[in-house]
């Protein structure tokens, strides 16, 4: 039975972890497994793309779109086995961010231009919201697409912009209408990357890496049957993808992998046999754990249709904040070495104890900082005033 045939969900847990360690196994390079960095398009390629082939790169999609159609307990052990194995994170904002949206809000003719295409790696997306004075304040942007015919004239600025410098389609918020309040006059648009007036210029983060961007437009042109929604709908339709990207960073996935490093870290310097290490690794462990049931129960909420509300908030501050005290207590675990960046001798072995430290930081300002998101809770939960 081909792959995407496959009836994943009626699998036991043990067989599908089974099936899964086998295709990373036979099909994941040992060089790109447990990165200590977020790889390039070149280095993950070929990875991404033999998992579209067998149908395993998409596990929330639909299986009718090319997605394994995974309920929300086969997720979280998808999300569990994928990091055990160390297979590499891809450049994945098609997968989780532009995919679903299509799915909830694209036409047909839309889904059937994109969706393959993802699955088949042939397009690699980035994310066009921040800019320069419209990053929290995300309705303030000033990014101008102006209809011409039958295409959008875009001229503009977008930042942050996460690996745009390897991809080739972006999916951006501009302002289609200034005559109207902020957020009426957004609309959302596709915009490829790979034409006259489009620049690229990368970032360079704490950790010294080049994953950042911004992405510059002038004059560029899009297709009019690339707008997404109806014109001026784009902030109603940003909130779904918000919605999806606040649930991914609130994913145990980035937990699992730091609490790999941790272990390796510990295990390097013999810290289990110290009675206060070990019950400090088994309560950040527990947290990770009870971090996946609840991400499991909000899956299975978007599973049923239900509408979300502050429950997205409380899952990505306690993601992104648990990762956090993780990779704290590898540079502490490290003892000396913890304070040295880059490749550096722990007991025997040649670890970076500080990458996953500085990988951790930014998932708590991107998609909505944690003061963004307790303000969210203390309107919404707690109906305090503004």
């Amino acid at each position: 039975m081909p792959e995407d045939a496959q009836d994943w969900n009626a699998m036991t847990d043990d067989a599908f972890r089974e099936r899964l360690a086998r295709f990373v196994e036979e099909n994941c390079p040992a060089r790109l497994r447990h990165l200590k960095d977020r790889p390039r398009l070149a280095e993950v390629h070929g990875w991404q793309k033999a998992l579209g082939a067998a149908g395993l790169l998409c596990p929330a999609w639909p299986r009718k779109y090319g997605g394994m159609g995974l309920n929300p307990a086969k997720q979280l052990v998808y999300l569990e086995e994928m990091e055990n194995l160390g297979a590499p994170r891809l450049l994945d904002q098609g997968i989780i961010n532009l995919g679903p949206l299509l799915i909830a809000h694209g036409s047909e003719a839309q889904k059937a231009e994109y969706l393959p295409r993802v699955i088949s790696g042939e397009h690699i997306w980035c994310q066009g919201y921040s800019e320069p004075n419209a990053g929290s304040d995300l309705a303030s942007l000033k990014t101008e697409a102006v209809l011409d015919g039958d295409a959008f004239v875009v001229n503009g600025s977008k930042i942050w912009t996460s690996m745009a410098m390897d991809a080739n389609m972006i999916f951006a918020l501009v302002r289609t209408d200034k005559t109207v309040r902020k957020q009426a006059g957004i609309s959302f648009l596709i915009i490829p990357l790979e034409q006259p007036g489009v620049t690229v210029r990368t970032i360079r983060n704490i950790a010294g890496k080049e994953e950042l961007c911004e992405v510059f437009f002038d004059n560029v042109r899009t297709p009019r049957e690339n707008l997404i929604g109806a014109l001026n709908d784009g902030w109603r339709i940003s909130k779904t993808l918000l919605g999806h990207e606040r649930i991914w960073s609130g994913s145990p996935r980035q937990s699992f992998s730091a609490l790999f490093h941790l272990k390796r870290v510990a295990e390097a310097l013999g810290r289990f046999d110290d009675p206060v290490f070990a019950e400090k690794y088994q309560a950040l462990e527990l947290d990770t754990r009870d971090l996946g049931s609840a991400y499991a129960l909000v899956q299975q909420k978007v599973v049923n249709g239900e509408e979300l509300g502050a429950e997205v908030s409380v899952l990505k501050i306690w993601a992104t904040e648990t990762c956090q005290r993780i990779t704290e207590a590898i540079l502490e675990a490290a003892g000396d070495a913890g304070g040295m960046a880059g490749e550096v001798p722990v007991g025997g072995e040649s670890l970076d104890v500080t990458a996953p430290f500085f990988e951790s930081r930014a998932p708590t300002i991107y998609g909505g900082s944690s003061q963004i998101q307790r303000n969210i809770i203390a309107k919404t939960v707690l109906n305090l005033p503004s």
